[in-house]
């Protein structure tokens, strides 16, 4: 029985597979296959290639050069950083999507990871060329940027891992999470706690001005003021400068702090000795900050993120497997696979990518709770509220779990 379910050999320009296989039995190239599934990786020692039948075996046909016909899986690609600065991400979410595979049980579907810090052009190029009808990544948005225009035009969809709205449509779908859903989650909330009255602290940039702009879209939409917004610069005096100014100002019942937990933290006691009462909000990013709970002047604090129940289950096996914590967004690759392996139920073999399917009016469901692609390809995700306690974090408001 064939067992073949993913590929995490590195795919490199110019490389063929024949050149490590070539002697090697054509029935013993399955089973080999399935034995550098990226799960078990840890059987050779990084960078050493599977061991060479010995030239005396029978004389059997060869395997041609490129990567083995397989006309009963979809080949599906993987386009992540395997080498440089970025190298441990790409290998965490390749890691994801095997266990993905072994998770489901899928025989479907074959996954080919093609390192993007060698050039991601050059790695959707040869995806394609190599049969992939589907590309999950690139991760960065300006490689999403670089592959985008190739894919396309060879009619193959990417299932991109970054949140960088402005590359997202024509094909390119983003899981990543958008950070102004998790701001409009929590203005919400807050405005059905009785919040009308709003101050923000954004960083410059364009996190911070979209951060700024979700909410006052949101404001507008369901009533209510925002009477400040202050920016910052990156560093203490900017911050402090921007705390200061915003604390001077009356009426406020709420602040958003649309930043990290260091800064939530450096900014909270400063905007509590001004209005006590004043109820902090955060975004997104508090969500993987321990340190948040240790300050006593965010106790009380509230923010959405995806949820993290099921990913706590996941980041243990992983763990128990490769011996590390995984990178908290390789669950995007988790929930691509899955996502892959439920459309190709009725995806030929072969055939071109069905992209309609991606837009199902019910979304998918993963590790990060339900989501559904938009008219844009953007991933809309269902959102829990949280509040910030002396132990950790607790949820006020579950996720919905149906759109």
């Amino acid at each position: 029985m064939e067992l073949v379910l993913a590929e995490s050999a590195r795919v490199r320009q110019g490389e063929s597979l024949a050149d490590t296989m070539r002697g090697v039995w054509r029935i013993a190239v399955v089973a080999l296959l399935a034995m550098l599934v990226a799960g078990c990786q840890t059987l050779l020692p990084k960078g050493a290639e599977p061991p060479v039948q010995p030239t005396t075996q029978p004389s059997e046909p060869v395997v041609e050069p490129g990567l083995p016909t397989d006309t009963e899986r979809h080949r599906v690609a993987l386009l992540v950083p395997q080498t440089g600065e970025n190298a441990g991400v790409g290998q965490s979410i390749a890691n994801m999507t095997t266990m993905a595979l072994l998770d489901s049980k899928s025989e479907r579907v074959r996954i080919t990871t093609y390192d993007t810090a060698r050039g991601a052009e050059a790695a959707a190029r040869q995806a394609i060329a190599d049969g992939n009808k589907l590309i999950l990544g690139p991760l960065l948005s300006s490689d999403v940027k670089a592959v985008a225009p190739i894919a396309r035009a060879a009619n193959v969809p990417l299932l991109s891992f970054s949140n960088d709205t402005a590359v997202a449509g024509n094909g390119t779908f983003l899981l990543g999470y958008v950070p102004t859903q998790a701001v409009e989650r929590v203005v919400e909330y807050a405005q059905a706690k009785g919040y009308s009255n709003f101050a923000a602290l954004a960083p410059e940039g364009p996190y911070g001005e979209r951060a700024l702009a979700a909410m006052r879209s949101v404001i507008k939409e369901r009533g209510g003021a925002l009477l400040a917004a202050e920016r910052y610069g990156r560093s203490a005096t900017e911050l402090s400068g921007a705390v200061r100014r915003l604390g001077r100002i009356d009426g406020y019942d709420a602040v958003l702090i649309a930043d990290g937990g260091r800064i939530a933290v450096q900014a909270a006691p400063a905007l509590k000795q001004a209005n006590a009462d004043v109820r902090l909000l955060g975004t997104e990013l508090w969500n993987t900050d321990a340190s948040l709970a240790g300050s006593p002047a965010l106790r009380g604090a509230w923010f959405a993120s995806v949820s993290d129940g099921l990913y706590g289950q996941l980041a243990d096996k992983y763990r128990a497997r490769y011996g590390e914590m995984p990178f908290r967004l390789s669950a995007l690759a988790y929930d691509a696979v899955l996502l892959t392996v439920r459309v190709s139920r009725d995806w030929k073999p072969g055939t071109t990518f069905p992209i309609n399917r991606l837009f199902a009016s019910d979304g998918f469901g993963g590790i990060d709770g339900i989501f559904r692609f938009d008219n844009l390809g953007i991933a809309q995700r269902a959102l829990e509220v949280s509040e910030v306690k002396a132990g950790g974090f607790a949820v006020i408001e579950a996720a919905p779990t149906k759109w």
